[in-house]
């Protein structure tokens, strides 16, 4: 975890870590606490939940009413791309990204250049973060060396270094034996497998969904069996060495039918899902038009009227990995998330230079940004269309994921850090290009309404004041 320096590029820290919050709807699903209330945050630290708080002498007041005041929301799937990627994010502009989407923890991934397999990066991470990031960032380390799938990591050495959990992710371990002492080893040292489930020879060269719309566009087809063989493998693996493997952004019906019998049977294994999964089909990369026609009809925003996004077919912001897949795997993915079989909620986000994505489709690198997005997508999708309730969607961006990772986060307990969020679940609102604090511009999207967004983010009861345009008319 990182200290808190001064924001850089258009926000500014408040000088005292104390702040008191009134008349807001607090909601903390670790305490399974939901009503009107205040909070007081004192010397860094969560010091009062109640009705009627008042402050010290000198301690800043903010004007909570009509919005929601949650723990701090924690991303565990991040790529800050520094060091070796400065092009694409710095550990600057990617925390400023997530403070503004509402985000007080992020955890980065380790596909890095080099790669975060070593005590020496770790510490550089973790120094770079202390002089430049906005809000709390954790370091995950690779499972082998150079994320090459060869050969272990040192993954003792890495948790002494500070690394919360392991991944290769952005590659996947294709040897089953050296993943099941990678699994070994992690429980040892109480350390969560976080996997990025792509079997390479199923999958091989392809760049979209395998269905109707890949052959309609004339693109090499990837099945969602890639992903499912992987996580069956898992759910395997876990239950042989009794590891914590946590299956990162499902996209397939099958992966989620696969870990909701695994869960019954008590196997340690979990998942987590991206906005970009359960909003979006494979019919986007077809263009708007064709998206809209269909599977955009399920889309919360279009119902409010507002005018319809458009893009071209063969966008490449609509291409990632695991990629964009159909209607019916989508709607596998939200059933996943209402009833409980997918517990986290992630961004996945993984930027690139423009000049990377301004290519052939088949030719661009897999990945949007998406800390901006996330929390609005969320609400829209699955708060807004009645769903899974407010107080479930922050569980999954607070408590579950700091559970997982074993983080003390996620919870507005007196002493607890004091993180916390506050956002209007109703303010509706255009994702403009020019607004986003991150480095890199590849969202799928820019020009739609959306609906809720982060008011303000505290980070050990520093209020990050994050410069956002009024809402543009929508």
């Amino acid at each position: 975890m990182t200290g808190l320096p001064p924001v850089p590029a258009g926000g500014r820290l408040d000088a005292m870590n104390s702040l008191l919050l009134t008349g807001g709807r607090v909601i903390d699903p670790a305490n399974h606490f939901d009503a009107i209330a205040d909070v007081l945050l004192l010397k860094g630290k969560v010091s009062a939940v109640g009705k009627n708080l008042a402050a010290p002498a000198g301690v800043e007041k903010f004007d909570a009413r009509g919005k929601v005041v949650a723990p701090g929301l924690i991303d565990l799937h991040v790529h800050l791309r520094e060091p070796g990627q400065t092009a694409k994010e710095t550990i600057a502009t990617g925390t400023a990204a997530a403070a503004r989407g509402g985000f007080t923890t992020i955890v980065c991934m380790p596909n890095t250049a080099p790669a975060i397999d070593n005590a020496g990066t770790v510490a550089l991470i973790h120094e770079r973060a202390k002089a430049e990031g906005v809000v709390n960032v954790f370091v995950t380390g690779a499972i082998s060396k150079g994320i090459a799938g060869e050969e272990l990591a040192p993954i003792g050495g890495l948790k002494k270094a500070g690394v919360i959990a392991i991944t290769d992710d952005g590659h996947c371990v294709q040897n089953n034996e050296l993943m099941r002492r990678a699994c070994e080893y992690a429980k040892m040292f109480d350390l969560p497998v976080m996997d990025h489930c792509q079997d390479y020879s199923l999958v091989s060269d392809g760049v979209m969904h395998e269905g109707y719309w890949n052959v309609a566009l004339g693109l090499r087809g990837w099945p969602a069996a890639g992903e499912e063989m992987i996580v069956a493998r898992n759910i395997l693996l876990a239950e042989l060495t009794g590891a914590k493997i946590h299956c990162q952004h499902l996209s397939a019906a099958g992966s989620v039918a696969l870990i909701r019998e695994a869960k019954k049977r008590g196997v340690p294994i979990s998942g987590e899902a991206c906005p970009h999964h359960f909003t979006l089909t494979d019919a986007a990369v077809a263009g708007s038009e064709k998206f809209w026609a269909q599977d955009g009809k399920a889309i919360s925003h279009q119902k409010s009227g507002a005018r319809l996004p458009s893009w071209p077919a063969y966008d490449t912001n609509f291409k990632m990995n695991p990629p964009l897949r159909s209607a019916i795997d989508r709607e596998a993915i939200l059933d996943g998330l209402a009833d409980g079989t997918i517990e986290i909620l992630c961004s996945d986000h993984a930027p690139h230079c423009d000049y990377e994505k301004e290519v052939e489709f088949d030719y661009a690198p897999f990945g949007i940004t998406g800390l901006e997005t996330e929390l609005a997508l969320s609400l829209m999708q699955l708060v807004h269309t009645k769903r899974i309730s407010l107080a479930d969607m922050i569980a999954k961006f607070t408590v579950n994921p700091a559970r997982l990772l074993n983080l003390n986060k996620g919870t507005l307990s007196v002493g607890a850090d004091a993180d916390v969020t506050v956002f209007d679940p109703d303010q509706e609102w255009v994702f403009e290009r020019e607004d986003s604090a991150s480095k890199s511009k590849n969202s799928p999207f820019f020009g739609w309404t959306l609906k809720g967004r982060a008011v303000a983010t505290m980070v050990a009861g520093r209020k990050v004041v994050v410069e956002q345009r009024e809402p543009a008319a929508v």
